[in-house]
């Protein structure tokens, strides 16, 4: 997208003027706040925007952050075409900066680009081409799923990744893009190595069994906890995704959960999963802190709406030792 010009995205007849909800339909949601409103973004054509000024009612917008797709994106990844994934978005040295995934289901021929804008509310973007890219037969990881960590010496880094070798993390340069030289390494994986599952993976021949993605680190108190998303989502009623957590007092792990066992051996502590009574299933997460209070946000398949995709928002409280859990 060209530096200084706005957004404007496909218009259908009779739906041109954004709307609100109380209930959006979102899959993979990241949040932030510039001034007094709430800014919500999710995977869409272009990538689904909303704003709020109290997190409850949202105002859904017509037009998508990106109107125009960057040519380099359907050059790196065949079959990419407008629907862009699991964007993450932070202000970081006076800018937003917004990292996105472009793939297609099942296959790890993917890129995850970069976008920045010196207000949110403009929604004027500038293309800040690629950050990272993955290719069948060459990598053994998937570069979807992007988020961004600042760590405690101010460096960016990157982490992400979905099923193959599981959630992998990269230092970034003050451009944010990977440091010359920069290897991914692997900080959590849903099996230990060489596990070999019972049952095969029911979305996709391609992606394994090693059904781990969507990583989301959150700094507290001392620690970098991740969060991750396991087994599967996007099959509406019947999707079993659901949280997990470990943490390390650095930021480039290991991640152990609460039976110190280290994720990228196949640990993790079960965060949130679906109660089969309002939520079939629940992931792909981020976390914040809004006016003091720690907030846990994703996407849940609602049980009573036919497994539609609903955004969740919880109060995060912490135990005496220092884990996270989930407020009504």
């Amino acid at each position: 997208m060209a530096q200084g010009v706005a957004a404007q995205g496909p218009q259908r007849a009779g739906r041109r003027e954004p709307f609100t909800t109380q209930t959006p339909m979102v899959h993979d949601p990241v949040m932030a706040r510039e001034g007094d409103t709430y800014y919500l973004f999710s995977t869409g054509m272009g990538i689904q925007r909303m704003t709020s000024q109290d997190r409850q009612t949202w105002t859904v917008s017509r037009t998508p952050v990106m109107s125009v797709i960057p040519g380099w994106t359907t050059d790196s990844v065949p079959g990419f075409t407008q629907h862009v994934w699991a964007p993450d978005v932070i202000h970081w040295h006076g800018r937003w900066w917004m990292a996105y995934s472009c793939s297609t289901f099942g296959k790890n021929g993917s890129a995850i680009g970069l976008l920045s804008t010196r207000s949110l509310a403009s929604n004027l973007w500038k293309d800040e081409g690629c950050i990272v890219t993955s290719r069948p037969k060459r990598d053994e990881w998937n570069a979807i799923d992007p988020n961004f960590i600042i760590d405690e010496k101010d460096c960016p880094w990157l982490v992400w990744g979905s099923f193959w070798d599981g959630i992998q993390l990269a230092r970034l340069d003050t451009t944010l893009h990977l440091l010359p030289g920069e290897r991914p390494r692997t900080i959590a994986r849903r099996y230990a190595p060489n596990f070999k599952a019972a049952e095969p993976n029911p979305t996709s021949r391609f992606a394994g069994t090693n059904a781990i993605e969507a990583p989301f680190l959150f700094h507290h108190d001392g620690y970098y906890y991740l969060f991750v998303s396991w087994d599967y989502c996007c099959r509406g009623a019947q999707s079993n995704y659901r949280v997990a957590v470990g943490r390390s007092r650095s930021v480039e792990g290991p991640y152990l959960d609460r039976e110190g066992k280290d994720m990228a051996q196949g640990g993790g502590t079960l965060f949130l999963e679906g109660d089969k009574k309002e939520w079939e299933a629940a992931g792909h997460c981020a976390a914040y802190t809004f006016d003091g209070q720690d907030v846990f946000v994703c996407h849940g398949y609602s049980a009573k709406q036919n497994g539609a995709a609903l955004l969740i928002q919880r109060p995060i409280s912490w135990t005496a030792d220092g884990w996270p859990e989930l407020r009504p």
